[in-house]
């Protein structure tokens, strides 16, 4: 597991060493760099040591040092792969899964990234072929940035590191802003950075060095094809098999490998198949001091599997790290704080961790589900309109004009019956967008860029997903789920929390054969009389506890209220002030300011969190379009 940076088109080599240094947190181990003046390529890296931990350095080379290769990863099925291409007559000086790649990609060109089984984002320098190669896993587990302008690119693991050369200049991607603002998070290609994207997960990048032109190649597709054959027991034998063959995979590693827990149904299963393999494997656990709070069932579970276990609890002010914070996401979230800290906490002890990230985009696990599917029908019946569609607005002016903040669940929740027929509105009134009521635009942003902001629609981005008319509700939200959300959102804070302190994080819930044999699953063993997770738990029974499959789910989340009553009102006091926001020209003050001075509600859930956001788009907004350090002079 590395960090990567690299550029191609123009000759500055002092750049190198700055964009490794600034990914040196992701790789405390050792750095790589290889110089090719002459055709002005530039590659470097960070080293976290985890596989062959002696010869194993970056760049490596192929036999005759006609390429040369940077990776950050892991590829699982390296032995394999290693064990054919010798057979093959490959000579091999590492024992590293990254040589691995070199010598694929000798043999299978640039179709060389389906035979990978792992996490991995790669550049790779072809001096006869003339051209960078880089490519992005199946799920976009491991971030890979770039910008491409005048036939120069520039990539790497990380935003800041792209940042440091100085040709960019560095303003907000408003349209990435808007999404994020109705997501919490930056989809697709896009970026807060104006001129620099995000490989899509699945694709290859190729650099031409002569033409001084990138091409861009979709080498996988996810395959979503369910199969209505596969019955109770059918799927109940698959889950067992791929996920104790993910888990198995993931152990891989010279060094101690420990894991996430926190006393649900998913991280507890890793920590079942686990603990069979490694005794006393470590894990690692956070408590919140709120209600809903994990650490007493976490604690359960390391003692059923006697596991090593170790926790900590959040601070009470986390809120005055989010700066810190937000520097290594470089995006606002709401979700960043408990997984930066418990990576830190996991540092401590170990490398590498397996996380439960993906079960519940695979089996239907969150709540919004238990939404969706009693109304399918329902969506049938007004598949060519819906009378009452006209009310949605109506039903906003209302709440709008009252002025009163706590009913915007009930508003929403008129809205979302209004929206029967038009599954992607349902779907995304659910998830807290709110750019469907135009009125809404006035409330967030300021009159000067409000109308400019209005072009922006997040259904665009979903439209895809819900077309099929002859597809459950539940199975287009689970590939809207699996390929945004947890993408964009998720897998950003698994790589950033972690990577910030030289930790790796393994999912073997998106291993490749679990993933495509979990879409292939029918949604009615997935959720089943309004019970998420039906087939997962079924699956589960005499793998894990009673007591964990029986239990609630909560999510590891911090509660926006109690967050509020602790800190978050002080500190948007101090941070949202009239000068700060009004000189910004972005967002309405007087929205904002509502929010702080109205009475504490539950019931402002999602106002708190667009608090949060706003609050750590000032941070992110100081610490890199305003560069308040200095860091990109």
């Amino acid at each position: 597991m590395c960090g990567i940076c690299g550029y191609a088109g123009f000759d500055d080599e002092a750049l190198l060493d700055k964009m490794i240094n600034m990914l040196s947190h992701r790789g405390p181990d050792g750095k790589g760099r290889m110089v090719d003046k002459r055709n002005k390529v530039y590659l470097g890296n960070t080293r976290l040591s985890i596989i062959d931990l002696k010869t194993g350095n970056q760049p490596i080379y192929n036999e005759t040092k006609t390429a040369a290769i940077i990776f950050n990863g892991e590829i699982y099925n390296f032995r394999e792969l290693r064990g054919e291409l010798i057979k093959e007559g490959h000579r091999f000086r590492t024992n590293s899964d990254t040589e691995v790649i070199i010598h694929l990609y000798e043999k299978h060109g640039f179709d060389m990234p389906r035979f990978l089984n792992g996490i991995f984002a790669f550049a790779i320098y072809d001096l006869r072929k003339r051209v960078v190669f880089c490519s992005r896993d199946y799920f976009g587990i491991k971030p890979f940035f770039y910008h491409f302008s005048q036939g120069k690119l520039i990539f790497g693991s990380e935003i800041k590191a792209i940042l440091t050369c100085g040709l960019i200049k560095r303003s907000v991607n408003r349209e990435a802003l808007h999404y994020s603002l109705n997501l919490r998070y930056a989809p697709g290609e896009l970026t807060l950075f104006k001129g620099i994207n995000k490989l899509l997960p699945g694709h290859c990048l190729i650099y031409d060095i002569d033409a001084a032109k990138i091409s861009r190649i979709k080498y996988w597709k996810k395959n979503y094809r369910v199969d209505k054959r596969i019955d109770k027991n059918t799927a109940i034998e698959g889950i067992r098999h791929y996920l104790k063959q993910a888990v198995g995979r993931q152990l891989v590693s010279d060094v101690p490998v420990g894991l996430y827990l926190s006393g649900g149904m998913d991280s507890s299963s890793i920590a079942a198949y686990a603990s069979a393999e490694i005794p006393h494997v470590s894990s690692y656990s956070m408590g919140f001091d709120e209600p809903t709070d994990e650490i007493t069932d976490a604690r359960k579970v390391a003692d059923y599997f006697n596991t090593d276990f170790h926790e900590t609890f959040l601070k009470k002010d986390p809120l005055s790290s989010m700066e810190e914070v937000v520097w290594h996401l470089e995006e606002p979230k709401v979700n960043m704080l408990q997984g930066y800290f418990l990576s830190k906490f996991a540092s401590r002890f170990v490398k590498v961790v397996l996380s439960g990230l993906g079960g519940d985009e695979l089996f239907a696990g969150y709540t919004n589900n238990q939404y969706l599917y009693p109304m399918e029908g329902v969506h049938d019946l007004f598949r060519k309109s819906n009378p009452f569609s006209f009310m949605s607005d109506f039903a906003f002016r209302i709440e709008n004009n009252l002025g009163k903040l706590e009913l915007d669940e009930y508003r929403r929740g008129l809205q979302m019956l209004f929206a029967y027929g038009d599954k992607a509105k349902f779907y995304l009134i659910l998830r807290n967008a709110w750019d469907h009521d135009d009125q809404f635009y006035s409330n967030i942003y300021s009159k000067e860029i409000k109308d400019e902001m209005m072009v922006y629609q997040t259904r665009n981005l979903f439209e895809k997903y819900f077309r099929g008319r002859d597809e459950s509700i539940v199975e287009q939200s689970l590939k809207a789920e699996f390929n945004l959300k947890m993408v964009d959102d998720f897998l950003v804070n698994e790589d950033r929390t972690s990577m910030a302190h030289g930790l790796e994080s393994r999912v073997p819930f998106l291993d490749r054969d679990l993933v495509e044999f979990a879409f292939s699953i029918p949604h009615k063993l997935k959720i089943k009389r309004n019970h998420t997770k039906y087939i997962f738990k079924e699956a589960m029974k005499g793998v894990l506890p009673d007591f964990v499959i029986e239990k609630k789910k909560w999510g590891f989340a911090i509660n926006p209220y109690f967050q509020f009553k602790k800190d978050l009102k002080k500190i948007a006091l101090e941070v949202l002030t009239k000068k700060k926001i009004e000189k910004q020209g972005i967002f309405n003050f007087g929205y904002i300011n509502k929010i702080i001075n109205y009475p504490p509600s539950k019931r402002l859930r999602w106002h708190y969190y667009y608090l949060w956001q706003v609050i750590a788009f000032q941070h992110w907004h100081e610490l890199f379009i305003e560069d308040k350090y200095g860091k990109f002079n």
